[in-house]
Parts: structure tokens; sequence; C-alpha cells
């Protein structure tokens, strides 16, 4: 059964390769797609309807139907502690695909000296199951980046 993955903010699609961090480049937590976020203050959706496995102000994992997603709101922005996102949901939380998740600033993130890229991560997935894949062009939260079969 394939399964459609959801922009989880607003920007410029590139290719994970162009993710300014050589673990999400390389693929080593898996494939996917970086997006380049508008600078404004925005909120963080579900990329796909599950549970939150994994939430931190800065990056979350929701896991539906035997496939989870990483987003990473940022590039090293675990060293933020926290500062400048709000979480919208609990850890263990089941949402539903396009549902407010975290708020955050990538113009503050990237005046503090990060990366304000969003890597979208099809966590334990292989590059030759996502189909679709949105390397380039703007997005809407919410648009399809790509399909994992």
């Amino acid at each position: 059964m394939s399964m459609q993955i959801l922009a989880p903010v607003a920007g410029r699609a590139i290719p994970i390769s162009e993710v300014p961090d050589p673990v999400f480049a390389g693929q080593m937590v898996g494939p996917g797609m970086g997006i380049d976020p508008e600078r404004t203050a925005s909120t963080a959706v579900a990329p796909l309807s599950g549970t939150i496995v994994k939430l931190h102000p800065h990056a979350y994992v929701i896991s539906g139907e035997g496939r989870s997603v990483l987003v990473h709101l940022g590039i090293d922005t675990v060293q933020l502690k926290g500062e400048g996102f709000s979480l919208h949901a609990t850890e263990g939380a089941s949402v539903t695909a396009g549902e407010a998740i975290v708020s955050w600033d990538p113009a503050a993130v990237e005046a503090g000296g990060k990366s304000p890229v969003v890597p979208v991560v099809a966590l334990e997935g292989a590059a030759d199951q996502l189909s679709g894949l949105v390397e380039s062009g703007d997005l809407a939260a919410g648009d399809v980046v790509f399909v994992w079969a």
C-alpha cells in the first residue's frame, strides 16, 4: 500500500543531497527530500496520519501504517534547547496529516547561525520505495512531496 507524504512546511524543495548536513545528505537515516522554508514564523504540520513516536521542539517522528517519517526543523537546532519552538502536540498522540505539530521561526533560526533547512526523511525506507519525489519548486505546507510504496 502506498502512502502520500506531505510537506510539513512551506518553502522551496531541494534534493536531500543538498541538505547542509552530511548525515541527511548521505541518506544515512533514510531517503527523502529537503525544504528551504519561507523565512516567516509558521507552524510545521504532520506529513502523514499516525502516531507521534518522538517529539522534540526541533524534530518529530510520526509513524503510520508501518512507516515512520522524520521532520527535522533546521540543522543543528538541537543546540537551541527548544528556544524559539512551541509544541502543539504531545508524544504518543494520534494526529491527522496536516495537523499542527510545532510552531517555529526559520528566520530566527538562521539569525542564530543555524540552517533552517527542513529534511523530510522516510526512516528505514529505501530510495526505490519513494516515487514522485519533489526536489525543486515552491511548496505549500500540505503539498505531496513523495509517495512511499
